[in-house]
């Protein structure tokens, strides 16, 4: 696939809170990143997440949805990006790099200044190459080792 017919093949939308589209995202942030970890989505898990923005990624086409992200705000000015899931078949496919993009312009409609994240060790270099940068120690989170990573929008 060519990156110049990327915009053409998939769009990005957000999307609410409990409706089909968030349960359809559940399904896909399990299978990609729950799944491999042997963990489940609680009830609680996902009661924290109605405040949140929800954007997913979807191929033009068929409307199916590829890939998907949560945008939960800190404060007026950070949002934190969370549970950035692409389905297998689309990763490395520039799906990830569309989507944290879209998010990024999203965020500054919505007035935030600035994004953080939790970047398992698989995904640094991506957000590297986005344009983010890494603060603090390596730290464990679902028994993984994830870095602090930020960056500025404005």
């Amino acid at each position: 696939m060519s990156h110049n017919n990327f915009n053409q093949d998939f769009f990005c939308t957000s999307f609410d809170f409990a409706t089909p589209e968030y349960d359809e995202s559940i399904r896909l942030r399990y299978d990609v990143l729950r799944k491999p970890l042997g963990l489940e989505f609680l009830t609680e898990d996902l009661a924290t997440e109605f405040d949140s923005y929800h954007i997913g990624c979807c191929e033009k086409q068929t409307a199916t949805l590829v890939g998907c992200l949560i945008l939960k705000p800190i404060n007026q000015n950070t949002v934190k990006m969370r549970q950035v899931a692409v389905d297998a078949q689309y990763q490395s496919k520039g799906v990830g790099s569309f989507l944290v993009a879209y998010s990024e312009s999203y965020s500054i409609t919505k007035g935030f200044k600035k994004i953080e994240l939790h970047a398992r060790d698989t995904a640094i270099n991506f957000y590297k190459k986005a344009g983010y940068e890494t603060e603090g120690p390596i730290f464990k989170e679902v028994g993984i080792d994830h870095l602090f990573m930020y960056k500025n929008l404005v």
